[in-house]
């Protein structure tokens, strides 16, 4: 915790607005000045989601303005925790510590950034996705697969992606106004998405791309677990470097538990390593070998 000390904050935050989306899915806007103006993409907040529950639940920050000082998170209910944060409503407070963990890492000499999101994954690379936007240097391309309904409807995209499998148009609404491009990703028959998990669209993607721009290409994924070993797995086949963001359970969610560790290579050996702190973003090849 030491290296994180005097930039996790404890915060009684405002609900500003607490939409309800498809999939049982919920966008959480809460004015919380301190979080908003030291968030990242990849990190996080410990959300208390009820007086009566002494546990903090861990949910990746979306997007945030430290102008406005507001963070998004959206979560899909999946317990009791986010059942009783779901029944919040505009005007609340809740109690939240953040921004936690460390972040993605771009580099200047891979501005090609390929940003696979998988479910609830999703979120933290759409704040990625914005933060590229906004540096000349960078050309984020977003992938993004689910077999839950995606938080907004899709729609057909007016960006081109050169690479683009026949037919695949569908992109997310929030990223096409950003001028993002994005392609979706679904194991089920949906318009305009790719049938098929969505690292294989990524591998399609890249198949096409030729080797001096493959060679500007760098990974980032966050989603469940099968589908982060994917992306490890294509990012090693194609010779790309590649983060990723982990999931765990987590108690105290700023080290001091080590509840949440996960096991990763160094230069000295296997180390288990913190999710919270030490991660959530971790280097793929670190972490999948």
């Amino acid at each position: 915790m030491t290296a994180h000390q005097g930039s996790v904050f404890l915060e009684d935050a405002e609900i500003l607005s607490h939409e309800r989306l498809p999939g049982d899915q919920y966008l959480l806007r809460l004015r919380a000045p301190k979080c908003a103006a030291r968030a990242q993409p990849g990190s996080f907040a410990h959300v208390r989601c009820d007086r009566l529950l002494p546990m903090r639940r861990p949910i990746s920050i979306m997007r945030a303005s430290a102008a406005a000082g507001w963070v998004e998170l959206l979560y899909r209910v999946a317990g009791r925790g986010t059942h009783l944060l779901s029944e919040k409503r505009q005007g609340e407070s809740i109690s939240i510590m953040g921004p936690i963990g460390t972040p993605f890492r771009a580099w200047i000499d891979r501005p090609r950034a390929l940003l696979i999101g998988g479910g609830i994954g999703i979120p933290p690379m759409i704040f990625l996705a914005e933060r590229l936007r906004a540096d000349p240097g960078f050309s984020p391309l977003l992938l993004a697969g689910s077999e839950a309904p995606f938080p907004v409807s899709p729609q057909p995209s007016r960006i081109l992606v050169p690479g683009m499998p026949e037919g695949v148009i569908a992109a997310l609404p929030l990223l096409e106004d950003m001028g993002v491009p994005s392609r979706l990703a679904s194991l089920e028959a949906r318009a305009g998405c790719f049938q098929g998990y969505v690292t294989d669209l990524a591998r399609a993607w890249l198949l096409s791309l030729d080797e001096d721009a493959r060679r500007e290409v760098m990974v980032f994924a966050c989603g469940p677990h099968p589908m982060l070993e994917a992306a490890a797995a294509l990012a090693r086949a194609f010779s790309l470097p590649c983060q990723v963001s982990m999931e765990a359970f987590m108690a105290c969610g700023i080290g001091g538990c080590a509840g949440c560790v996960v096991e990763v290579k160094t230069p000295a050996g296997p180390a288990m390593k913190r999710v919270c702190v030490d991660g959530p973003v971790f280097d793929a090849a670190a972490v999948f070998g």
